[in-house]
């Protein structure tokens, strides 16, 4: 019997949030701004809280810092009942932190990745990471670690766990097509419309999809303002999102990411597990903070009441 519902491998680090900030100060001078925030950030570790803040057990595999910023997402992991048992502690490097400036329009980052960069999925347990029924993995780099995902992926299909991945994007901008042949092992592989269009060279989505599906019988694509798409088994099917006001934008596909895991996990179609990922990543966009914002199941639910009574049947991340 499996001891997690789902064991998510990634990255996690401190996000520093400055608010109001218009311009970057020249050399020698001070600016004001309305507010510095600090909340747990990386796509894995918000994808692990929203995920928990559903109801799901989840434990998290990466690596900390020995540090007050290591033991702060400790305590916050523990806050939501997330396993940190597979956490490893590095003895080299400090906790990773990202500055996010303006995150109200055109987001700025300054990245420091510390310990992050020493998460190598080639070195984890598998034994332990297939303690959960499923796996969500984080940090495809194309070439740099394609072998050691590929061999990944296909020892725990062996183990009989599920898979799914968020490739996410790609700073080397080689897009590397080796990433459909980790899809052949991947039971939800999720991304942006950018990024599908940049992996599969088509202009519009519906070809990046049946493209995909020729590799990977359950992708869904993330489409911002619009929603999300996703071809399972050949059906295609596609949800609208909700008109929000959006604060910040961090984080909003990966809490999309939890919401339609979260549909998977516990059996739903597509259609709800689309409409769970566009409620989840439209009400993070809502508060600063990439999981601050999103919803328990009670949370979820009311806000989709709230919504068929407004008269909107979907909704969209903005």
């Amino acid at each position: 019997m499996n001891k997690f519902d789902a064991v998510v491998i990634g990255d996690a680090n401190i996000d520093l949030v400055v608010v109001g900030c218009n311009q970057i100060p020249l050399p020698g001078q001070e600016i004001f701004v309305e507010d510095m925030l600090m909340h747990v950030g990386g796509g894995a570790a918000l994808f692990t809280i929203s995920l928990a803040k559903l109801g799901l057990h989840v434990a998290f595999n990466g690596v900390l810092g020995d540090d007050g910023y290591g033991h702060y997402i400790r305590e916050q992991f523990g806050r939501y009942g997330i396993d940190t048992s597979l956490i490893l502690t590095s003895q080299t490097s400090r906790t990773g932190i990202t500055i996010a400036i303006n995150p109200e329009q055109d987001r700025s980052f300054i990245t420091y990745a510390g310990s992050n960069a020493e998460m190598q999925v080639s070195e984890l347990d598998l034994a332990q990471v297939a303690s959960g029924r499923h796996v969500h993995v984080t940090g495809y780099r194309g070439r740099r670690n394609h072998d050691e995902f590929v061999a990944m992926a296909k020892k725990l299909k062996e183990m009989g766990v599920t898979l799914s991945c968020d490739v996410g994007w790609d700073d080397t901008g080689e897009w590397y097509s080796g990433v459909f042949e980790l899809m052949r092992y991947v039971d939800v592989f999720l991304m942006n419309e950018t990024e599908a269009h940049h992996y599969t060279g088509f202009e519009h989505i519906d070809d990046s999809l049946s493209y995909m599906s020729g590799f990977c019988k359950h992708v869904v694509i993330k489409l911002g303002p619009q929603g999300a798409v996703a071809m399972k088994d050949g059906l295609q099917t596609s949800c609208p999102g909700f008109s929000v006001k959006a604060l910040d934008t961090t984080g909003a596909g990966d809490s999309f990411n939890a919401g339609y895991m979260y549909g998977f996990l516990t059996g739903l179609n597509v259609e709800t597990c689309l409409l769970y990922g566009n409620v989840c990543g439209a009400m993070s966009v809502g508060a600063y903070g990439g999981s601050t914002g999103t919803p328990d199941r009670e949370g979820l639910e009311a806000f989709i009441r709230q919504n068929k009574e407004q008269g909107s049947d979907h909704s969209e991340v903005v």
